[in-house]
C-alpha cells in the first residue's frame, strides 16, 4: 500500500461528511422506517443511506482502503477495524434523531497501518465540523481547539453514556456516577459519544468516559482529544485502542483523577 496522502484523506473524509449530513438533515423529522438492532438500539432508513452515501465517497477519494461501518457491522458481525480502514458511524445518536432531538454526528476516522490518522466529526444540526489530522492539532470549523486547563473535580463539567443491556456494567455504571456527581460540577448525558469527545477535545466537557462503545464510536473523537492536548485511555489506564471495552477521554491533569474514582468503584 502506498504512503497515505494526509491532505486528500482529510478532505476526503470531509467531503463525505458533508454528503452524510445533507442526507440526515433530508430524514430529520422525516422518517418512515426504524427498527430494533439487537443490543444496539436503533437503526433508520436515514442511518443506512447516509453510510452508503459516505461509503461511496470514500472509496472514490481513497481507493482500495476498506470500510467498517456501524451498519454493515451490524449485518457482518464485524467489529474490529483492519490496519488501513476507514471507520465509520453514519449516524451516532440514532435515538436523539429518531425522537427529533438536535444531538447526532456522523464520526469519520481513518486508521492507517494501525494508527489513527484522520477523525472528521460533523454536527449537522449545529453547523459543526471537527477535524484533527495526527500531528496537525483539531480544530472546529477551521479553528484550532484544546482540552480544558481544570484541574479539579469539583471545577469540572463531566459527561459519561448509559448502556443498559449489560446489567453488571450498568451497574458499575451507576456507581461510578453516583460518586463523581456528588463532587463534579455537573455531569452531562448528550446521547452521541462521537460528540461527547469533540467536547472534551473543544475544552467544554473536562473528561468523558463509557463502556461498551465500538471503534465506530470513537475513532475519530479518540484523534480530536489527543490532537487538542488531551489522553485517552482504557478504566485501567492504559492507552485506548480501537475495539477495547471502556473509554476516558480528558485534559491530563483531570483524566487520572477520573480513573482513580473508577477504580475504586470497581472493587
Amino acid at each position: 500500500m502506498n504512503a497515505l496522502d494526509l491532505p486528500k484523506a482529510l478532505n476526503t473524509a470531509v467531503a463525505a461528511a458533508k454528503i452524510g449530513r445533507k442526507v440526515l438533515l433530508d430524514y430529520f423529522g422525516q422518517l418512515k422506517k426504524v427498527q430494533e438492532k439487537a443490543h444496539a438500539g436503533l437503526v433508520s432508513e436515514a442511518d443506512i443511506e447516509s453510510e452508503r452515501a459516505i461509503a461511496a465517497e470514500l472509496a472514490r477519494g481513497l481507493p482500495g482502503v476498506g470500510i467498517l461501518g456501524e451498519e454493515d457491522a451490524w449485518v457482518t458481525k464485524n467489529e474490529r477495524p483492519e490496519a488501513s480502514s476507514w471507520v465509520v458511524d453514519p449516524l451516532d445518536g440514532t435515538t436523539n434523531y429518531v425522537h427529533g432531538f438536535s444531538i447526532f454526528c456522523i464520526s469519520i476516522g481513518l486508521q492507517w497501518r494501525g494508527q489513527l490518522m484522520v477523525g472528521v466529526v460533523d454536527v449537522p444540526m449545529l453547523d459543526q465540523t471537527y477535524t484533527a489530522t495526527k500531528g496537525g492539532g483539531a480544530l472546529i470549523n477551521g479553528e484550532k481547539i484544546n482540552v480544558s486547563q481544570r484541574t479539579s473535580i469539583k471545577e469540572s463539567l463531566l459527561a459519561t453514556g448509559f448502556y443498559p443491556d449489560n446489567v453488571a456494567a450498568l451497574k458499575e455504571q451507576l456507581r461510578i456516577f453516583s460518586d463523581l456527581v456528588h463532587e463534579a460540577r455537573g455531569i452531562r448525558r448528550a446521547g452521541a459519544a462521537a460528540y461527547d469527545l469533540c467536547l472534551v477535545a473543544e475544552g467544554v466537557f473536562d473528561a468523558f468516559w463509557e463502556k461498551n462503545l465500538k471503534p465506530w464510536d470513537t475513532a475519530a473523537g479518540t484523534l480530536l482529544v489527543r490532537e487538542a492536548g488531551g489522553v485517552v485511555l482504557t478504566y485501567r489506564g492504559a492507552e485506548y485502542g480501537l475495539g477495547d471495552d471502556s473509554i476516558l477521554a480528558g485534559n491530563p491533569r483531570i483524566a487520572p483523577l477520573i480513573i482513580e474514582r473508577i477504580q475504586t468503584q470497581q472493587k
